[in-house]
Order: structure tokens, then C-alpha cells, then sequence
């Protein structure tokens, strides 16, 4: 049980790391480069099925590793992988349909980095703690038409989109 709690684990923090330096590793032109270019023109994600698929299979290509260490471990790091792979599939598609209900940061950062067309900084989706690491972090006032909102509806786009999704405005 041990082996499958560190593992577990391990797979959530290797996910939010491999998420930020893929994220920026994209904006160097590193990888992926025209595809990234065309979802920030989008402003939208990919429904959350087309995320998933994004955040789990690059992951997926370690997780036999794991197993090196014993079968409890290998399946820990296997559902900390498709359990990372859920959240960030999810944060990502909120964070362009309802940024302002991405209450666990300060600010939506993803949300803020399509907005502001950042380059170089705000690279974090589910977390923005490697960007304070690695001083990529960069503060704005939170924009009038994110801003913050208790509403009931979580609701995101499970498919394939295939327009720019409108930025929902907080109801009064």
C-alpha cells in the first residue's frame, strides 16, 4: 500500500511538472508549435475527451516504470496518471469556458495567458506553483469579464470544439 500511495503521488506531481515545461516547451517552438499556435487563435480547448487524451498519453509512456518497482506501484503511478490526466483536462476546458469559477489560484492563470497573448510567462493550467519556481509567474488584476463568481454551473464541453468559445461573464 505504501508503494501505491508514493507512486500515486508521484504521478500527480511528474504530471503538473511535465504540464508546465510541455506548456512552455510549446511557446519556444520546441514542440507542437503550429498546433498551440491554432488553439491560442482558437481561445478554446478541446472539449474535455480531446484534453484528456492530450495530458494522459505523454505520461502514459512512463508508467511501465513503475512496475519496474513492483505491482502496486505501478499501478499507483497508473491512476495518479489518469487521475492528473482528469483534473488538468478539466482545469484546462474550465479555464476557457468558466475562468471565473477556477477558485484554487489567485488568478485563472491559463485564462489570463490566452488574454494577455503571454510568451513567456503563466505557463501553469492546474497549478501555479512551477511558475513560481521558475519565476515565470506574472500577476494581473483579475479582467472585468472573469472576475469571480459562486455559480452553480460547472458545465463544460465534453467534445471537440470547433469555434472560439465566448468568455462567459459573471452574473450579478
Amino acid at each position: 500500500m505504501l508503494f501505491f500511495a508514493i507512486a500515486f503521488a508521484s504521478a500527480l506531481v511528474v504530471g503538473t511538472f511535465v504540464e508546465y515545461w510541455g506548456h512552455r516547451l510549446m511557446h519556444t517552438g520546441g514542440i507542437l508549435k503550429r498546433r498551440h499556435a491554432r488553439h491560442h487563435r482558437m481561445g478554446s480547448g478541446q472539449g474535455f475527451l480531446g484534453e484528456f487524451r492530450d495530458y494522459a498519453l505523454p505520461t502514459l509512456a512512463i508508467v511501465w516504470m513503475g512496475f519496474l518497482v513492483s505491482p502496486a506501484a505501478g499501478f499507483g503511478f497508473l491512476i495518479g496518471d489518469l487521475m492528473y490526466a482528469a483534473v488538468a483536462a478539466w482545469s484546462h476546458q474550465l479555464q476557457h469556458e468558466h475562468p471565473h469559477k477556477v477558485w484554487w489560484m489567485a488568478q485563472p492563470q491559463h485564462s489570463v495567458h490566452h488574454h494577455h497573448q503571454e510568451w513567456h510567462t503563466n505557463f501553469g493550467m492546474t497549478t501555479d506553483i512551477w511558475d513560481k519556481v521558475f519565476r515565470t509567474y506574472r500577476r494581473h488584476e483579475l479582467l472585468p469579464d472573469i472576475g469571480r463568481s459562486d455559480a452553480r454551473a460547472w458545465s463544460i464541453h465534453w467534445a471537440s470544439v470547433s469555434e472560439p468559445l465566448p468568455v462567459r461573464k459573471r452574473r450579478s
